[in-house]
């Protein structure tokens, strides 16, 4: 039998100085609007890529010289780092350059730059020719020394044909490669989620064992969500296969000052509905806030399963060695305690488990993929029905609802009705009398007997009179 074989495209990079349009270039050839475009220089931070018809993998990357006023210094300097690992990686550079403002000193800095460090084949991409005179003037541009400009743009789709041709020409074709194991297709959608300068890229870093992501101490740095795939070896030679998603920091819409923000927190909402397992990162020194509170129930109300993760517990072990923290004997009792409150914070959560890390020092970090495959596991579960009707039935005998009028709460059948999130169906007499807190208490009778911690519950109420009705059709 022969080995199952995977297909590699080859890779073209998106490269120029800020704002000449190459992120909305990216979407333009990718049909899509992963990445944010905004007027502002300096929005695209992290490489993204995408596939692109199943012919090429497209990188969309930082600008190039970006003013220290639009950025901090060392932000400017990780950009351009991540760059050029793009350009020396890639089998084609389409060097974006703005077709309006002819060739500026900066392009001809960033031209020579690619003549010593790309090793593949470079075209000049003159964006932003929306009319026949911009369009004819680009010929200057073969005075970067690398033929002529294609003009196009990517606001109104000029050009686009003859940029794909292009591209077609100077790319390889993709090549099929063997692959050592039959893979399965699925893989588990993780997604990173907290406020700003948590922690979210340094622990992606820290999973992948790479610098793949920019890390830094500035609030703010990643503004798109990268999806990044791992394999990850188990004890045993199981390999766990997960797909990691590193969003950017939310802050509350009362703060969010810009578009730029804006959009960023719509992508990490985004990449909350399409994941599997949420991780919401806690501060180990700050402790739970409103914004923390906020996100946590977004992830509930989107269905998803949640893990809470405190980071930067290095720096709590570290206040212990140093002469500890008042109030606390050790670090054990501060971790429960933080636990404890955190918990009593976050009353509404379905028993979430807690992870404390650090990705700094890869303090228990495996143990996010460990957590990640399980609750995955469980959310997947169908519970016998039998038992959840008999569990049901103990809890309400344990604690019975508030009587209204006099006539107490009965529930006739439960069933399962789906999962991501569990959907149970309750045939009972009086819905109205379901409250919230009866309704949380349920829930974590359900979850604590079947063990689906971190797995949020949809409860549907069906009354008497809708009970026959549905049993007559």
């Amino acid at each position: 039998m022969s080995r199952p074989t995977t297909k590699v495209l080859p890779k073209v990079a998106l490269v120029g100085r800020p704002n000449v349009g190459k992120s909305r270039l990216f979407n333009r050839i990718c049909g899509g609007r992963d990445a944010i475009v905004h007027d502002k220089p300096g929005v695209t931070r992290d490489t993204m890529a995408r596939d692109v018809e199943d012919r090429f993998t497209l990188l969309d990357t930082g600008g190039i010289g970006l003013p220290e006023e639009n950025a901090p210094a060392k932000i400017v300097q990780a950009v351009e780092e991540q760059v050029f690992v793009a350009v020396e990686s890639s089998d084609l550079i389409l060097f974006v350059v703005d077709g309006r403002d002819g060739i500026v000193p900066l392009d001809e800095e960033i031209a020579e730059r690619l003549r010593k460090s790309a090793r593949c084949p470079v075209r000049v991409i003159a964006n932003k020719c929306d009319n026949e005179r911009v369009a004819d003037s680009v010929h200057e541009f073969a005075n970067l020394g690398f033929g002529e400009a294609i003009p196009v743009s990517a606001e109104h789709r000029v050009g686009i044909g003859r940029l794909f041709r292009s591209i077609y020409e100077n790319t390889p074709e993709p090549t099929q490669v063997e692959q050592e194991e039959e893979e399965e297709d699925r893989r588990i959608r993780i997604a990173f989620v907290g406020k700003p300068n948590v922690g979210k890229s340094s622990i992606t870093n820290r999973l992948l064992s790479s610098d793949r992501l920019i890390v830094s101490d500035v609030p703010g740095t990643t503004r798109d969500s990268i999806a990044l795939d791992l394999d990850f070896p188990f004890q045993g030679d199981r390999i766990g296969k997960f797909r990691l998603v590193d969003t950017a920091g939310v802050r509350p819409n009362s703060k969010v000052d810009s578009s730029v923000e804006f959009f960023s927190n719509l992508r990490t909402r985004r990449a909350i509905d399409e994941s599997d397992v949420v991780f919401l990162l806690l501060d180990a020194l700050t402790g739970v806030t409103r914004q923390d509170k906020a996100l946590a129930g977004e992830v509930l109300e989107a269905g998803r399963s949640l893990v809470l993760v405190v980071n930067k517990w290095d720096l709590a072990m570290k206040a212990f060695r140093s002469g500890g923290v008042e109030g606390y004997k050790n670090a054990e009792e501060f971790k429960q305690n933080y636990q404890k409150a955190a918990e009593k914070e976050l009353f509404f959560l379905p028993q979430s488990p807690f992870l404390f890390i650090s990705a700094k020092t890869g303090f228990e970090t495996a143990s996010i993929l460990g957590t990640g495959e399980r609750v995955d596991h469980l959310q997947r579960m169908n519970l016998p029905t039998g038992r959840l009707n008999r569990t049901i039935r103990d809890l309400i005998d344990a604690r019975p609802p508030k009587r209204m009028h006099g006539k107490p709460f009965k529930v006739f059948y439960a069933v399962q009705t789906g999962y991501r999130p569990f959907r149970f169906r309750i045939y009972c007499n009086r819905p109205e009398k379901f409250e919230d807190t009866y309704r949380r208490y349920l829930e974590h009778g359900i979850i604590e007997v079947f063990g689906i911690e971190g797995s949020p519950i949809r409860f549907d109420l069906v009354g008497k009179e809708r009970r026959n009705a549905d049993e007559e059709k």
